[in-house]
């Protein structure tokens, strides 16, 4: 039982990692990825739907992003949805396809970007906490129901702070390396 508890933390925890790299490649660095267009929906036909649904999104070079629309006609709201998003990007389309140009970024914004993966790097180590809180719980209702001694429940709660040290600090390694590539000229 114990076992089945702690095993259930450490797949709950690899989620919320795994969670936390996603939203980093969200974050816009000093080149362009597909991945920065992952947040945005378009109005298409009355339907809020995501961009990656309605086009080929690609990365040509280092500071340029294309985006190609599967049908022509939602062309201009693809386009308005990008204006609106917080990315601050401004869509040149030709007709059949939009072209976002990255700017190289500002030292004010790289400092502002480090401090947005720093607070999603936090977030995950507080559902990093809530998942270890939530399992000593569980382990004190066995204990108290007499299922799981004192000793088991001891090295059950050890074994369980182990694993969420180590998933902090793989939290703080994947932060140190988003900060050098934000901060990467």
């Amino acid at each position: 039982m114990i076992d089945d508890l702690l095993q259930d933390a450490r797949e709950h925890m690899d989620k919320s990692v795994e969670s936390t790299r996603i939203k980093f490649q969200s974050v816009r660095t000093g080149r362009a990825s597909p991945a920065l267009l992952d947040r945005i929906s378009v109005d298409y036909y009355g339907s809020v739907t995501p961009l990656k649904q309605l086009s080929t999104i690609s990365a040509p070079e280092a500071r340029m992003i294309t985006v190609q629309p599967y049908d022509k006609s939602s062309i201009k709201a693809i386009e308005r949805a990008i204006m609106e998003s917080d990315l601050g990007l401004t869509p040149n389309n030709d007709g059949t396809l939009i072209r976002l140009v990255l700017p190289e970024l500002t030292e004010e914004r790289r400092k502002q970007l480090v401090k947005v993966v720093r607070g999603l790097t936090e977030e995950g180590k507080v559902a990093l906490r809530n998942i270890r809180r939530d399992v000593m719980h569980d382990l004190k209702e066995l204990r108290d129901a007499g299922e799981a001694g004192a000793d088991d429940e001891h090295r059950a709660e050890e074994a369980l702070q182990k694993l969420t040290d180590d998933k902090v600090k793989e939290l703080d390694t994947l932060l140190k390396g988003k900060e050098a590539e934000i901060l990467e000229v």
